[in-house]
Parts: C-alpha cells; sequence; structure tokens
C-alpha cells in the first residue's frame, strides 16, 4: 500500500513539472548514467522508453522497485555492496537489447563521484555510455542525506541535460576504462553547467 501512495504521488507531482530537454533521448541500447540525488525527474521521463534500472537491495530501494515496477520498470536488484556481480552481470545482458539506468555514485556514495558499475557495463554490453543531469528552478534539497537529494516542488521547472553518446572501445584495457570512469566524474559535473 505505501508503494502504490507513493507511485501515486510522485505521477501527480511529475504532472506538474515542465520539463525540457537538452539534448536528444536514447533511441536504441545504451546505459544511462545519472546523479542518484536527481534521480525522479530522470526516472519520471525515460519511463515512456520501458527501460532497466539497477536499483539496490536496501529498504529503501525496495520501496524504489515497487514504484518503478508500477511505472513500468524492469527492475535489476543489486549494488557495490550487495550482490553486485550478479547484478552487473544482469544488467550488461539486459543493456543489449534495453535502455539501461544506473547511478554511478549509488547506493551509498560518496555523492557525485562515479563508480564503475556503469561504465563497465556500457563497456561490456558493446553499447553507448550516456549521461544526464537535473536542474529545476523549484527545488528541496535534502542536505543531511548522504546524496545530497533534490526533490523539485510542484510546477518547478525542470531541464534535463543529455549528453552524446560516450563510445567505449571494445578492447579498451583496465587502465583505459579507468580513465573513462574519472572523465565521467568530471563531465557528470560539468554537464548542463551546474556546479557541485
Amino acid at each position: 500500500m505505501k508503494a502504490w501512495i507513493a507511485s501515486l504521488l510522485l505521477r501527480v507531482l511529475a504532472r506538474t513539472w515542465n520539463v525540457s530537454i537538452e539534448g536528444r533521448l536514447p533511441t536504441g541500447p545504451c546505459v544511462v548514467a545519472f546523479w542518484h540525488g536527481e534521480m525522479l525527474p530522470v526516472l519520471s521521463t525515460f519511463r515512456a522508453l520501458r527501460p532497466v534500472v539497477l536499483v539496490s537491495p536496501s529498504t529503501d530501494g525496495a520501496l524504489l522497485q515497487r514504484i518503478l515496477r508500477d511505472w513500468g520498470y524492469s527492475v535489476v536488484s543489486g549494488s557495490s555492496s550487495r550482490g553486485g556481480r550478479e547484478a552487473l552481470k544482469v544488467i550488461v545482458d539486459k543493456a543489449r537489447d534495453n535502455v539501461s539506468l544506473i547511478t554511478p555514485d549509488g547506493p551509498r556514495g560518496p555523492a557525485h563521484v562515479a563508480k564503475a558499475g556503469a561504465i563497465v557495463a556500457a563497456h561490456r554490453a558493446g553499447v553507448p555510455l550516456i549521461l544526464v543531469r537535473m536542474r529545476a528552478t523549484r527545488v528541496k534539497v535534502f542536505h543531511r542525506s548522504w546524496d545530497r537529494f533534490q526533490l523539485p516542488l510542484p510546477l518547478s521547472h525542470i531541464t534535463l541535460h543529455i549528453s552524446t553518446p560516450i563510445e567505449i572501445p571494445p578492447h579498451a584495457t583496465r587502465e583505459e576504462v579507468g580513465v573513462v570512469i574519472d572523465d565521467v566524474t568530471q563531465q557528470l559535473h560539468r554537464l548542463g553547467s551546474i556546479q557541485c
């Protein structure tokens, strides 16, 4: 019941947002990476693509999983600390045929520092990596949460900044993939000229 009510309230809230997109929504298989604290507008917008999303197996993650399934998402449960290897295998397999969403700084941070998961998934699946940032005019920031979670308020104007696809060479070495991981953090900080 709690998840159903939360899902309904979030849908009603999202309908009040004025969302614009800078860039292009993906049209084929890819891995989409965005900061954990900016997830709500991204998840609301991308649900039209019927994507796959990686969600942590925590208590909060369990609630989010139920909401996302209600929104039409296919959910893979796992994180860097729990079930990560198995979840990565599943997300890699699904990413070959779907738009797949991963928060590279989730589920426990540090905030706005990319870990390897999204980049490795895109590399192993042989699909592009796409980065997304969110900016909202009216937003409640939960400063005490590890991710500084952002909840856009009713009637907020939201811009989703979507990068051009990042192609990771199929024969990239571990060191080269490591460079991409470091670069993703910097690119996400720059995307949309948002200061973190």
